[in-house]
């Protein structure tokens, strides 16, 4: 339904808005030469615009870019800033610890470690807690654990899930049905198909296809798909997965860094699930680097009757700067005052609003795409509603895509750069949707014509 010539000529033009809007961040851009790819992290790259915005300020719900423009950020950090940017209870926390209290990095534990272990447990039902910087570490080493419990080598997981950049999750389906490594995997250190299985989202016979081979150790999901757009479960699939996991002697860890839009819970709470394992990272410090990993009883008590395995040294659980103490009074304060039960409340009912409005533009202009909203996240796709991971991917359109991220970017809006997701957090208004939803729907209708 898109004419791409009409769609060509539109992108033309936002490109020059976008270039002659932003010459201070174009030029700070150029002149990053002793950056790798110009930019502090290569991801930073994937802007629709040729070249990325620079961050002047941030506050709450909206960023100032080198140029002077206030932006709606639905982005957040890719969720990263999900509590919103600087909440005030976590920088009053952080300045208190770094500048009055000192000892970021004194590798000594503080008593609001405990607290919050008590606090995740409430929230996940998981009883026992470790740190980390990263949701990427925090599942680097639950595959660890998981390993190392069952005698198993093999991890599964589901096609173009979102784990960050744990080597045995670059897995993805290949044309004869089985795994291959994901296209793009940089320097793989083993084929990963060595290490891993993979099996679609939504699959329960192809599930217990791959844990029939009795070699997987554990298998770590998000309890619904986001990085290659949201993919909700059928019903029963998430039970069948436990059931399956149990039957075959798997273990389960659920990844809820992303999916813990879902409530302060994430799904596991929401959709009463039960895990072995479970990792979450970005949010629970309002943009401080922080994750933690969570055990059950069974599971933590095995480990620790294993008198072979070296979780104090170099046993490859654990690094120098996890549990730091700047780190969990960040997690503290925001678990605390700003990440509640009733801010999710609030941010679940303001993307509702989102995707509603979303919903309505797209019906109106008779546009055969769909939005789909996990708690306070919503995400709109060119295409109804994927139930997997394979078709999610099939239907992906870059210059579509492009397109409607440099069109709202002209217009004040912000939008993760990696797909079409909008985040809520506590400082986001109904104004601010209200403002997305003016350029989208003016988006479309220069679009359709």
């Amino acid at each position: 339904m898109i004419d791409r010539s009409r769609l060509a000529t539109l992108m033309a033009r936002e490109l020059e808005s976008y270039r002659t809007r932003n010459p201070r961040s174009l030029a700070a851009y150029q002149s990053a030469t002793s950056l790798f790819g110009s930019v502090p992290m290569t991801w930073m790259n994937k802007s629709a615009g040729g070249f990325p915005l620079y961050l002047s300020k941030a506050k709450g719900a909206h960023v100032e870019d080198l140029d002077g423009h206030d932006l709606i950020d639905f982005c957040l950090g890719d969720t990263g800033a999900m509590a919103g940017h600087s909440p005030a209870a976590t920088v009053a926390a952080v300045e208190q610890r770094f500048a009055e209290l000192g000892g970021a990095t004194a590798m000594m534990p503080s008593e609001d470690a405990a607290w919050v272990g008590a606090e995740l447990a409430r929230r996940f039902g998981l009883p026992f807690w470790s740190f980390a910087l990263t949701g990427t570490d925090a599942n680097r080493w639950a595959i660890r654990l998981a390993r190392a419990v069952t005698g198993r080598p093999k991890i599964l997981f589901h096609n173009y899930c979102y784990h960050g950049s744990v080597d045995e999750s670059l897995i993805v389906i290949g044309p004869d049905g089985e795994g291959i490594s994901r296209p793009g995997n940089v320097g793989a250190p083993v084929d990963v198909t060595v290490t891993s299985r993979v099996v679609e989202y939504n699959d329960l016979a192809g599930l217990e296809r791959q844990l029939a081979h009795g070699d997987v150790a554990a298998m770590l999901m998000e309890p619904a798909l986001t990085n290659i757009g949201i993919v909700l479960p059928n019903d029963g699939y998430l039970a069948g997965v436990r059931e399956l996991t149990r039957k075959h002697g798997t273990l389960l860890i659920n990844d809820e860094t992303h999916t813990f839009s879902a409530g302060p819970g994430g799904c596991t709470q929401a959709w009463g699930l039960a895990p072995d394992m479970l990792t979450i990272g970005k949010a629970i410090a309002g943009g401080i680097p922080a994750a933690a990993y969570g055990l059950s009883e069974e599971l933590a008590n095995k480990i620790a009757r294993r008198s072979d395995l070296d979780l104090i040294d170099v046993g490859g659980v654990g690094g120098t700067l996890a549990g730091n103490v700047l780190s969990v009074a960040a997690t503290r304060a925001t678990l605390e005052h700003v990440l509640t039960d009733e801010a999710f409340d609030a941010m679940s009912g303001l993307s509702e609003r989102f995707a509603g409005g979303v919903r309505r533009i797209i019906d109106r202009y008779e546009l055969p795409w769909s939005i789909t909203r996990l708690g306070a996240r919503s995400e709109y796709r060119f295409v109804r509603q994927p139930s997997n991971g394979g078709e999610s991917n099939a239907s992906a359109d870059a210059e579509l895509e492009d397109f409607i991220h440099v069109y709202l970017a002209n217009r004040g809006v912000l939008l993760t750069p990696f797909h079409n997701m909008a985040l809520m957090c506590p400082a986001t208004t109904p104004e601010d949707v209200a403002q997305h939803h003016e350029a989208f729907e003016k988006c479309i209708g220069d679009l359709v014509g």
